[in-house]
């Protein structure tokens, strides 16, 4: 029994930058001779990677804790482990408010995990601090994703200082890996079979600039990416507005393999709450980009995220909002509920908003939406687009994938009808001839399949 591998199970939890850094850990825990089970209730340790960015994302992680602690009661597992923004973000408190936590990792620390895990599997406890500067980027990842995508995390930390955001407490300031390093990383990722790469960053747009001499490189790094045999598409998610360059737009616009899809959360549009946020573009300079990105790049996906109930916003400024929204008609949108979060110096503002005015408000904005969303499904009804094949649907019996218009785990799907088996991973041309809520449906075109 000595020599049995201790069986490891991950929970990650947040965004795709947390999922890599699971992926990595991952990797650190095989390397280290550790099992890996996808199975909690078949594990000696589970840890669990949190997400502590807003409050229904805390309640989320600590869920999870109170539910790996039941199994540990129980017998069922040994140990837990938790890492990620929860555990940087109250390291201290969780030793208190979480006795049944063998192990509490802050995030510059996720390279000691298979040490807790040890720890965690002889019934022992750990507790390791670090700064958020010290948390490692790059390195052997494990995909968790489907085999055919995968995030490539360009970035750590930011530098924005918005009002309302925990990020740079709780990762540290913006700093960007290597380029050569990423196109490497990128490179043995298309040969393990992905074939759609989406770049993820607190900001990617600000890609390069503390290694670069001030110079945005994001463009330079997707040149680099599209030369990479294998990919066939790169995505890029989370452009700052106010760092779209003419440079980013000629380059998603000529690249064949960067997928016409800008994902740029501008947060709000009246004066007063986009100064109160530290925001840095007027709602007359949004309006600009999104004409401009509409007119250079052919049939461009747009996507933006809103936060309503910011401290003070009146009953007029957040009809402005509603008001922006019904005029710029974004493609994707996710309209947030502000959150009051310790530590951000949002949260000590005056006038805090009620959370039924911010649930209502919130729901205004997502109905808004909703017209133009089923409005812009109407108009792609007709369409032959390419898409890329991701499972198939026993309920429905048909398979389905998204375009490029989608990008994974945040969108709708597209629902493939097709006489010949369609394979996971592959490229298939659809004609859209329904719309079935969010998502669509389509018929292969026959002959068109792609490897």
């Amino acid at each position: 029994m000595e020599n049995t591998p201790i069986k490891v199970g991950m929970i990650s939890l947040g965004c795709p930058k947390n999922q890599v850094d699971a992926e990595e850990m991952l990797a650190k825990l095989v390397g280290d001779g550790f099992t890996l089970t996808p199975h909690m209730d078949t594990a000696d340790v589970v840890i669990i990677n949190t997400c502590g960015f807003i409050e229904d994302a805390k309640k989320e992680s600590i869920e999870n804790i109170l539910e790996m602690g039941q199994l540990k009661k129980e017998g069922t597992i040994r140990g837990i482990v938790v890492t990620g923004c929860l555990s940087e973000r109250y390291f201290k408190e969780m030793r208190q408010e979480f006795p049944e936590v063998n192990c509490i990792l802050q995030v510059g620390r996720a390279g000691d995990i298979a040490d807790a895990v040890r720890a965690a599997n002889s019934g022992g406890t750990l507790d390791l601090s670090g700064r958020p500067e010290s948390l490692a980027n790059g390195g052997a990842r494990i995909l968790t994703t489907l085999p055919f995508y995968s995030y490539l995390k360009i970035a750590e930390g930011c530098d924005n200082h918005c009002t309302y955001c925990i990020i740079p407490r709780l990762r540290g300031k913006y700093r960007s890996r290597p380029l050569e390093e990423l196109v490497r990383e990128a490179e043995q990722l298309a040969a393990q079979g992905v074939r759609e790469l989406t770049l993820v960053a607190q900001d990617t747009t600000r890609y390069g600039m503390d290694l670069y001499a001030g110079r945005k490189m994001l463009p330079e790094l997707l040149h680099r990416l599209c030369r990479i045999d294998g990919l066939h598409w790169v995505r890029v998610l989370y452009c700052y507005p106010e760092a779209i360059t003419d440079e980013l737009i000629d380059t998603i616009a000529s690249e064949e393999k960067v997928v016409p899809y800008i994902d740029m959360p501008i947060q709000h549009v009246s004066p007063r709450v986009v100064r109160a946020m530290n925001r840095r573009m007027s709602k007359e300079e949004i309006l600009t980009l999104v004409g401009k990105l509409r007119a250079r790049i052919p049939d461009v996906t747009l996507r933006t995220t809103l936060i309503v109930g910011f401290p003070g916003e009146t009953e007029e400024e957040f009809s402005e909002l509603a008001a922006f929204v019904k005029e710029t008609r974004f493609d994707r949108l996710g309209a947030f509920a502000y959150s009051q979060e310790d530590g951000t110096p949002a949260a000590n503002m005056p006038n805090q908003i009620d959370e039924d005015v911010k649930q209502q408000r919130q729901e205004r904005i997502v109905e808004e939406q909703m017209l133009v969303a089923d409005q812009e499904n109407e108009h792609r009804l007709g369409d032959t687009v390419e898409v890329l094949v991701e499972g198939y649907d026993r309920y429905a019996e048909c398979h389905f994938g998204r375009s490029a218009a989608e990008a994974p785990e945040i969108d709708g799907k597209i629902f493939i009808r097709s006489k010949k088996k369609c394979r996971p991973g592959e490229f298939v041309s659809v004609h859209i001839d329904e719309v079935c809520g969010d998502d669509l449906l389509g018929c292969v075109e026959q002959g068109e399949m792609q490897a």
